[in-house]
């Protein structure tokens, strides 16, 4: 079998499976959970063979017309690179591991054939992107991931929670889409072609008429999909849904979806100085409101929402200075290690059995009774905060690497002033970075919450996940950057020295300080006892996490009722810990910029429309009823009435036709 079939059965096997499990979902239901697992177990063997296949050789390139379109051609078309075949096995990689977990994870959840078939389209949509040679194709991709983080996020519908996270999340990535289509458009014009090749040898040609202006409008899209600032708000407030589905939609699908458009169109960008600019200060302002928003929430799942978009902060910091390998790098590493986070954050939820939910001030005596969960979360933080040996050490050290040369002047079409700024944002990042998941680490496993009654262990699939994915975190970096460059640009992944002292002292530094502010409030904080904790009842683990978010408890963006006061996080945050713990209230401002000015419109359209235009509608309505009630007084039935109104009118006529005679 040809290379490009395998290709194209790769996002083909998730698709059909997501159909036939939604057909037998109810006659059948004992078929669901292997259509969930085998489609993406196979289109993870065929995506690893046609990596092989590939090898990091020139690109896979095959192409057919759709459909003559008397314009630009739109081409069912292939591109496989050493990136995207990469990109595509860490996509498969992560969706099997997320429907193996989700096979325990829900399982008493009434609507399991539903969300898994929608988490096989959800994968195809991604390998669709990954694999896609025209970017009207990948487009198609792009806004079915849309659709399904909607439904996904959505899953709890019975929740306003859910609700309203799956609506924001929608609108708010559409708002980067309408930018994001034109731009694809413009792009497409100047270029002649939706084909990605026949682009990037436009763009090398210099026949981009417009740069800057298409690459801020994909910017837009991608900071949208990417969640990135200013459009990053949607993700962490898209952690209503199912832990299993924030593990797929943080590792490997939509939010990686905007960086690897950028990876593989990155040309486009660098013909703009002023568009790389924008992107190193988006990723800048990105990196360092994450970190310091993710070091002041409660919610264990938010954290880790806040800290994806830091770590998507690297990878776009990485494009920014022109490195496309070290963002890819980064995001090979980081689908490994957050999928990790996640996933372990799922079990610990179902273990602590709170009211609350993932508030880590009410976790307590939770390492003893998830020890699966302690020790590969514990390699999890170590890899995000960049801990060598950990893989997270060195693919953010080629993120930093990348920076300082482009700082120094070293990297073409690079401004110099791009690479300080990330480099700069990179290290303030690493501290909080490693802040923030000692925080966590600490709050977790190590916390005074009251202890909720033990559920027993936790399912094999779970637990047996968790460890499958703690060894690409453990293992990946010290062999990947050797490799990759093989599959990439052919650039040096090494980490360099400088930024490796650097970047390692500042982690040690985050990590020391924020345990020795810990011991200080919990020494502080003894004299304290925290309130006793409602428990669940025992249950599925997707089920303790629907009912604890219909309890409007504080997860999900509220600040905790009875917060710890050990919490390390406050003390080093001060009085910006409440700014940072609701977001820097970007919410309040978008309301107050975009949602209120919208609101009144429509309340003004409204009322021009009921009083203004429906009282024009109403009025030409009632002029003809009048002048109805008027002739309907002369119809009163009577023939004498209509007699003597008959000899009057002779009458006045036999007048006006003899004045008018004489008058002759």
């Amino acid at each position: 079998m040809t290379t490009t079939t395998l290709a194209v059965l790769v996002p083909l096997l998730p698709i059909l499976g997501a159909a036939a499990g939604l057909l037998l979902g109810r006659t059948a239901p004992g078929f669901v959970r292997p259509l969930a697992v085998l489609p993406s177990l196979a289109a993870l063997a065929l995506a690893a063979v046609v990596a092989v296949r590939q090898g990091g050789d020139a690109a896979i390139d095959s192409a057919t017309e759709l459909t003559p379109t008397g314009s630009v051609p739109v081409e069912l078309a292939l591109h496989i690179d050493g990136f995207a075949a990469l990109v595509a096995v860490l996509v498969a990689f992560v969706a099997t591991c997320v429907q193996i977990y989700s096979t325990g994870y829900l399982r008493d959840d009434p609507r399991y054939p539903s969300y898994a078939a929608l988490v096989s389209l959800f994968t195809s949509a991604m390998l669709l992107v990954v694999y896609s040679g025209d970017l009207i194709v990948l487009l198609v991709g792009w806004e079915v991931m849309g659709i399904c983080s909607y439904f996904l996020v959505g899953h709890y519908w019975e929740t306003p929670e859910a609700r309203a996270a799956s609506i924001k999340a929608f609108l708010v990535t559409k708002l980067g889409d309408v930018p994001f289509l034109i731009g694809l458009f413009a792009l497409a014009t100047d270029a002649g072609s939706f084909r990605i090749t026949k682009i990037l040898s436009t763009v090398a040609n210099g026949g981009l008429h417009h740069p800057t202006l298409i690459a801020l409008l994909l910017l837009a899209g991608v900071a949208g999909k990417s969640a990135q600032f200013p459009l990053h708000t949607w993700l962490p407030d898209a952690m209503a849904g199912p832990t299993p589905v924030s593990a797929l939609i943080h590792a490997a699908t939509m939010v990686a979806a905007g960086v690897y458009f950028v990876a593989r169109l990155l040309p486009v960008f660098e013909a703009s100085s002023a568009a790389m600019v924008v992107l190193a200060v988006m990723a800048a302002v990105t990196m360092a409101g994450s970190g310091l928003a993710a070091l002041a929430q409660d919610d264990i799942k938010r954290v880790l929402a806040y800290s994806t978009i830091g770590q998507l902060g690297y990878m776009t910091g990485a494009l920014a200075v022109g490195d496309r390998g070290a963002a890819v790098f980064h995001l090979l590493s980081h689908g490994a290690f957050k999928a990790l986070l996640f996933l372990a954050a799922g079990v610990i939820i179902h273990a602590s059995g709170t009211n609350s939910l993932a508030a880590m001030s009410r976790m307590g005596n939770l390492r003893a009774r998830v020890p699966d969960a302690f020790w590969t979360m514990t390699v999890a933080l170590l890899a995000l905060a960049a801990i060598p040996p950990f893989s997270g050490f060195f693919s953010k050290e080629s993120v930093l690497g990348a920076a300082e040369h482009a700082a120094s002047g070293d990297t073409a079409h690079i401004p110099g002033i791009a690479g300080w700024i990330v480099l700069v944002a990179g290290l303030l990042a690493a501290f909080l970075t490693a802040a923030y998941a000692t925080r966590l680490w600490l709050l977790a496993f190590h916390g005074r919450g009251v202890e909720a009654p033990d559920h027993g262990r936790q399912p094999v699939a779970m637990n047996a996940v968790l460890w499958v994915l703690a060894v690409p975190s453990l293992a990946l970096g010290g062999l990947a950057y050797r490799v990759l460059p093989d599959w990439f640009d052919g650039r040096d992944l090494t980490p360099t020295l400088t930024t490796s002292v650097l970047g390692t002292g500042v982690a040690l530094v985050g990590g020391i300080v924020t345990y020795g502010a810990w011991r200080h409030t919990t020494a502080l904080a003894a004299r304290t006892p925290l309130g006793a904790v409602a428990a669940h009842p025992e249950g599925d683990a997707g089920l303790v996490e629907a009912e604890a978010i219909a309890s409007h408890t504080p997860a999900y963006g509220d600040v905790a009722s009875a917060p710890d006061p050990a919490d390390p996080g406050r003390l080093l945050l001060g009085p910006l810990h409440r700014h940072a713990a609701s977001g820097f209230h970007l919410d309040a401002v978008y309301a107050a910029l975009f949602v209120r000015p919208v609101m009144a419109a429509a309340s003004l359209v409204r009322f021009l429309d009921r009083e203004v235009v429906d009282t024009y509608v109403r009025g030409a309505g009632t002029l003809p009823r009048l002048l109805g009630a008027a002739v309907r007084r002369a119809q009163t039935g009577n023939m004498q009435t209509y007699v003597s109104a008959l000899l009057a009118g002779t009458v006045v006529l036999t007048v006006a036709v003899l004045l008018v005679a004489t008058g002759a």
